[in-house]
């Protein structure tokens, strides 16, 4: 019953992948990837390989293509490349991604398209949480860019910011409150909220080292929200 109900939805949004019958075929420009230099498709031979966009199956059998190794989380989402991303739209794209290759939906396809769909479900899974949060999507970025960074900074942050993330720990070890809680909570969202903009605008103006200095400093309070998270479990 839900094989038919599944089925009618995705023919309604136009997502079901196509090869087995009554799966509509997803829009591609065949003649133009037969022209191309891309690599051949694993299941028939013909233009196929990684693919782009919605691209994602063989223009030919519509057998589904790894994922493409050269492509980055930016793209595969539909986002541009940069910090301020738009969260909502984020967030359609994935639904739109896992509704064409979920493993859910290669139940009865090819052991090779069933991994596949694994490997392609993994690694928008891996994309959309990188992008959602902004210290990841942050630190995602700077490695695109080439620079990282490493554990164990504490030598190259400044005396008055390490003795503020100090003093802060202290608070949320004595709260004994839920009130105590609140106010460290709130400091620490506050605190967070202006190192992401003043993350923004490094990016914005190419200043990655910058951009590595604040991100450096929302790792700290990433670390107290973990904390915070923690204490509030009760035992």
């Amino acid at each position: 019953m839900w094989g038919g109900r599944k089925g009618a939805l995705l023919r309604v949004w136009g997502l079901w992948p196509a090869g087995v019958l009554g799966r509509r075929p997803l829009s591609c420009n065949a003649a133009s990837l037969a022209g191309s230099n891309s690599p051949q498709c694993w299941n028939c031979g013909g233009p196929g390989g990684p693919m782009r966009g919605h691209e994602f199956f063989c223009p030919q059998c519509r057998a589904l293509q790894p994922p493409d190794p050269t492509r980055d989380y930016f793209s595969l989402m539909d986002c541009n490349r940069a910090f301020r991303v738009d969260t909502a739209k984020l967030h359609t794209r994935y639904q739109e991604l896992q509704r064409l290759v979920h493993p859910d939906f290669f139940s009865q396809r090819s052991q090779t398209e069933k991994d596949f769909s694994e490997k392609h479900s993994t690694l928008v899974n891996d994309a959309y949480k990188t992008l959602l949060a902004p210290l990841s999507r942050g630190l995602y970025l700077l490695k695109l860019h080439g620079l990282e960074i490493p554990e164990g900074t504490d030598d190259e942050m400044d005396r008055q910011f390490l003795m503020e993330i100090m003093e802060i720990n202290e608070k949320l070890a004595e709260a004994q409150s839920e009130a105590a809680m609140k106010e460290t909570e709130s400091i620490v969202r506050a605190k967070q909220k202006e190192l992401t903009d003043s993350v923004s605008r490094a990016f914005e103006q190419d200043d990655l080292e910058k951009a590595k200095e604040m991100l450096t400093k929302m790792r700290y309070f990433s670390n107290i929200e973990e904390k915070i998270k923690l204490k509030k479990i009760p035992l």
